[in-house]
């Protein structure tokens, strides 16, 4: 990353956009991947989370933890109301990106330190915050930060929640040294805030092919989780016959291609990326194949549509292998559509800039998940998008060019100084 006044760097003791960066690139990342597995309240995360703290201290923000293990850098007293808070998240998924969440949380920084080398004088409490486990990795549940603090997920849930290992999530918090005995919504805090705006690298090729770096969101697919059960029964490999076999290898297996033949009919997404096998070896006919799902849609009637197909395809084919189908949500996130007048807002101070190219900035949906959208319920949130030129994400090969990143910071500390800051003389 440029390391210049423009990338929102240079103030005596203040780390630049570039340095910030650099500190956190090689955090989390693996050597064999290249990606980085930065998992929630794992070492990697800790690291991540005492960057964050440094981050704060350099700049002489007041820092929080909140009830619920997120992170918040203050710019004046949020008690005070009306405050409005940019960020993201710095964990990961396994071997994802270095630019998912992170490129938002150095942005904030960054679009701070912009404001202040400008001389904005804010009329409004002002808050970077980092959100607790986003990417669901180690627990299988994305937002869980953000989904406690606006209560749509219960502390008792929050308590059942398991990873791999079988360690939970207050477990894990403890052993990181947190207390998770207050985990739980956080109204007061969502009532302090009056405007939200997270900045993500885009999630796909919209921007690829056009003169903009920077879009704004419309709006995010509904979309949801669910786990498939495969029962069959276990059996030798080596000496059972094939008309024999009740193989749930093969209800799953054939209930995948379905998947990818109703999303694409119903133009949706469907992807099967997560699979647990039991006993799991290589001679033995599997008794259990768990797959979990992961579908999205432009519409919560397309979605319900897709998944039933999907659902239906699964029972009819387990039935002629003679292999058990239990199906059962995991999570499930509606339609979200960004405070409309926010969102215009932006989309109006961007065009205005000078440079932006004719027909102002594209306003753009997105199939992902964030915080912003399950906050969307409680408080006015707005998205920005920074051009992603491969289109991938959740992958090593997940990128943004130095000037884009760069023009990503400046949009980010217009909108911020339109929103936070009294108008310059």
């Amino acid at each position: 990353m440029r390391d210049d006044r423009e990338a929102a760097g240079g103030a005596p003791g203040v780390p630049s956009f570039h340095s910030m960066w650099r500190e956190l690139l090689g955090v989390g990342r693996h050597p064999g991947s290249g990606g980085y597995r930065r998992f929630a309240w794992g070492g990697a995360d800790a690291e991540c989370r005492e960057w964050f703290r440094a981050q704060a201290k350099a700049r002489g923000l007041a820092y929080e933890l909140d009830r619920n293990g997120n992170q918040w850098a203050w710019h004046g007293d949020p008690a005070a109301g009306d405050a409005v808070v940019t960020g993201s998240h710095l964990d990961s998924v396994p071997d994802g990106g270095a630019f998912d969440g992170p490129l938002g949380v150095l942005s904030a920084f960054a679009a701070f330190d912009e404001l202040r080398a400008r001389g904005a004088a804010f009329t409004r409490p002002f808050g970077v915050v980092n959100f607790a486990d986003e990417e669901g990795a180690r627990f299988g549940l994305a937002c869980v930060g953000s989904r406690l603090t606006a209560g749509t997920l219960t502390p008792e849930a929050a308590y059942a929640l398991r990873d791999a290992d079988g360690t939970t999530l207050p477990q894990a918090m403890e052993a990181a040294g947190y207390d998770p005995s207050t985990l739980g919504p956080d109204p007061e805090r969502l009532a302090r805030i009056g405007a939200f705006v997270e900045l993500h690298i885009e999630q796909g090729r919209a921007l690829a092919e056009t003169p903009h770096p920077v879009a704004v969101a419309s709006a995010i697919w509904p979309h949801g989780r669910w786990r498939f059960d495969f029962r069959g029964e276990a059996n030798h490999a080596g000496t059972t016959r094939l008309e024999d076999r009740r193989d749930p290898m093969l209800t799953y297996a054939n209930t995948v291609l379905a998947a990818r033949k109703k999303a694409r009919l119903a133009g949706a997404l469907a992807t099967f990326g997560k699979v647990a096998v039991e006993p799991n070896g290589v001679n033995a006919v599997p008794s259990l194949v768990s797959g979990w799902l992961d579908s999205r849609a432009p519409d919560e009637e397309t979605l319900a549509g897709v998944v039933a197909e999907i659902e239906r395809a699964a029972a009819e084919r387990g039935g002629r292998d003679g292999v058990e189908v239990a199906v059962v949500r995991e999570s499930a996130t509606a339609l979200v559509e960004f405070d409309h007048a926010l969102r215009d807002r932006l989309a109006e101070r961007l065009a205005a800039r000078p440079g932006t190219p004719p027909g102002g900035v594209p306003v753009l949906p997105t199939g992902a998940g964030h915080d912003a959208g399950i906050l969307s319920a409680s408080i006015p949130t707005a998205m920005l998008y920074v051009r992603n030129p491969t289109g991938v994400s959740h992958s090593p090969a997940e990128s943004a060019e130095e000037d884009d990143c760069v023009a990503g910071v400046l949009a980010l500390a217009d909108v911020l100084e339109g929103l936070a800051c009294r108008p310059q003389s």
